[in-house]
């Protein structure tokens, strides 16, 4: 799904007053307007350097949100977002377009991806990192369940992979993940018969197994924006950016890293 430093709140602080799970929290208008997000653009510039000296990434982040006095929410945006220089060009070098999976197989991580298009279709906040990835602020590991917009976020998946010409897609989900099992039939539900530009549909398999990121550390065709993923696949596609550009204009993002330093698509 997602490794424990992205998913969870960087200040240990209490999530009492957190919202619905994808939707936007009451504060996001403040904490991430024009003037904050300046403010998080230099945060970040800091935290990456910090990291690029070997400091761990709790530690930048703390060091760095005192320093800029930012609120937990701020920082989890940071963490879920923040990469070394050397890390960022590595990422980059092995970003593959949506085209790459035409007859080829695509490796999910099944909640991380779906979760992300559901807050995109609640009108939740989304951050873009310095990689072009897209990371939601949900905090869902451990609480997970179906939405309403979940069978929308399921077929917006379909229709990509079928646009792409997949010939195959791997979803997999973390068994231990509450729901797993009802998220499992809704996707084999949904995408086992989506239709194809290319002729006949991708051949779905969503499977449970007990640490997704065991199965894809090392695949090719990876779609997640967790970290180690992406640190440590052969090649990873943005499918998440892809989809939400293409179907969720009015989706609520936070761009992180201004738009002339920004990844090109």
């Amino acid at each position: 799904m997602t490794d424990t430093d992205e998913r969870h709140d960087p200040t240990g602080s209490s999530r009492a007053s957190e919202p619905a799970p994808r939707g936007g929290h009451p504060d996001d208008a403040r904490l991430f307007g024009p003037e904050a997000v300046a403010k998080l653009r230099v945060a970040l510039e800091e935290v990456t350097w910090l990291l690029g000296r070997g400091y761990p990434l709790r530690t930048a982040i703390r060091t760095v949100g005192d320093h800029h006095q930012l609120a937990a929410r701020q920082r989890l945006a940071l963490q879920r977002s923040a990469c070394s220089e050397a890390q960022r060009a590595s990422r980059l070098a092995r970003r593959a377009p949506a085209s790459s999976l035409r007859g080829a197989e695509a490796n999910i991580d099944g909640f991380n991806l779906i979760i992300t298009l559901e807050v995109a279709l609640s009108g939740g906040l989304l951050v873009r990192g310095p990689e072009g990835v897209l990371r939601d602020l949900a905090g869902l590991r451990g609480s997970y369940a179906p939405i309403a917009e979940t069978d929308s976020a399921i077929d917006l998946l379909g229709g990509a992979l079928s646009d792409a010409g997949a010939a195959r897609a791997r979803v997999l989900l973390d068994a231990a993940v509450p729901s797993s099992g009802k998220l499992r039939a809704r996707l084999l539900e949904r995408l086992g018969g989506a239709p194809s530009s290319s002729g006949a549909p991708p051949s779905i398999e969503a499977t449970l197994v007990p640490d997704p990121d065991r199965l894809l550390v090392g695949a090719a065709g990876v779609v997640s924006s967790d970290s180690v993923l992406l640190d440590r696949c052969a090649c990873w596609i943005n499918l998440a950016d892809e989809i939400v550009a293409a179907h969720v204009p009015a989706a609520r993002i936070v761009d992180l890293v201004p738009g002339d330093e920004a990844p090109g698509p």
